[in-house]
């Protein structure tokens, strides 16, 4: 006998927490292993990136980056594409951002240059994207394949022109020289200051307000538009989107040009907010960490959003923990950050079949307020 459907709520609030509790039960299972004590590890994880105003600041930064990535990943999923180069994009809008700092910002006032390079790494990330959905959609080259070489093809080529081109004359540093004043994007610290704010010094920039504006945009387009209804459709069925007149090809080149795009503004907040500067491996691995965030938030922006937060926490509180707790590598953390996206992702729905039993066998009165 199949196990009862799980209700929508449960499936979007509910198990999502379960998954977490889960992943946090058998992080601290490891974490006593290792003759640690679970629950001082995970106070000072809270408190290190929710204790104070600058670890709260600290968790946004991170939670910034990973809003864009796991927007990308979830734009390409609505389409029915698995697109997992967000790494290459935003290696590539990153390096589209700083080219035009480097040629552009000597010249022009910051109020022209910020939207320029806002502009410009949205458009190198969408253009490196569209490529392998060009191929998926016209040629039939799976979008995993081509996304995945692609990352590599992005890394190699940021390191050509760093080490040949762009690195300064007499340099020892693999970087480029730093942009002029009008390409620095603010730091919520220099943002806030005029307004008499204070707020503590940390990477946390203007970029974070872009991510949350890209949060609200990306559920206007998707659900509240009907392009976005097109790219759904398709992303469900493609044979009933081809029955109503959509072309899934031209649906697929979209779903891939907005999603580069999404990741490409991660260049924005570390390249223009950060370093200021054009500098190796500035992604870090956030396009795959986007992965998980997007399965996590159930490719929902609002879902997003508090995954971002989760992994931005994990980030930040992770580096409070290594600090404090000697005997907690950094390798701990990361292990703990594996075991949440073990269970959001690979294991997302093992638990369920038994959540779903649990809700359908309470009283029938709560069942019937939930009815209402």
């Amino acid at each position: 006998m199949s196990a009862p459907a799980l209700p929508r709520w449960a499936d979007v609030a509910l198990l999502p927490l379960v998954n977490l509790a889960m992943a946090l039960v058998v992080a601290g299972i490891v974490v006593a292993f290792i003759g640690q004590d679970p629950l001082e590890v995970l106070k000072l994880l809270i408190q290190g990136a929710f204790g104070s105003a600058r670890g709260f600041s600290y968790t946004l930064y991170y939670a910034t980056t990973f809003i864009f990535t796991g927007l990308a990943v979830a734009v390409a999923t609505h389409g029915g594409l698995f697109n997992i180069g967000a790494e290459g994009q935003a290696t590539l809008g990153g390096l589209g951002a700083g080219l035009f700092a480097l040629w552009l910002a000597p010249s022009l006032p910051s109020v022209i240059m910020l939207p320029l390079m806002v502009l410009a790494a949205a458009a190198f990330g969408a253009a490196w994207a569209a490529v392998p959905g060009w191929l998926q959609a016209y040629r039939g080259s799976h979008i995993v394949i081509t996304t995945i070489m692609f990352n590599f093809i992005a890394y190699t080529l940021l390191v050509y022109l760093l080490v040949n081109v762009l690195k300064p004359t007499g340099s020892m540093a693999v970087e480029s020289a730093e942009f002029a004043a009008s390409a620095h994007l603010p730091t919520m610290k220099e943002a806030l200051a005029p307004l008499g704010i204070e707020w503590p010094s940390s990477p946390l920039n203007l970029s974070f307000l872009l991510a949350l504006a890209a949060c609200v945009l990306v559920y206007v387009y998707l659900w509240h538009t009907r392009a976005g209804y097109r790219l759904r459709t398709v992303g469900s069925n493609v044979g009933a989107a081809e029955y109503a007149g959509i072309k899934p090809a031209h649906q697929t080149l979209i779903a891939m040009a907005i999603s580069g795009a999404l990741a490409g503004l991660v260049g924005v907040n570390e390249i223009a907010g950060v370093s200021r500067r054009i500098i190796l491996d500035f992604v870090g691995g956030a396009g795959f960490t986007g992965i998980a965030v997007a399965i996590m938030g159930r490719n929902h922006p609002f879902g997003i959003l508090l995954a971002s937060l989760l992994f931005g926490a994990l980030f930040q509180g992770g580096a409070e923990v290594t600090f404090e707790m000697p005997g907690v590598t950094r390798d701990m953390v990361v292990a703990l950050q594996g075991f949440i996206i073990l269970f959001s992702g690979a294991m997302a729905y093992v638990f369920a079949p038994y959540l779903a039993r649990m809700i359908h066998a309470l009283p029938i009165t709560v069942k019937r307020r939930e009815a209402a």
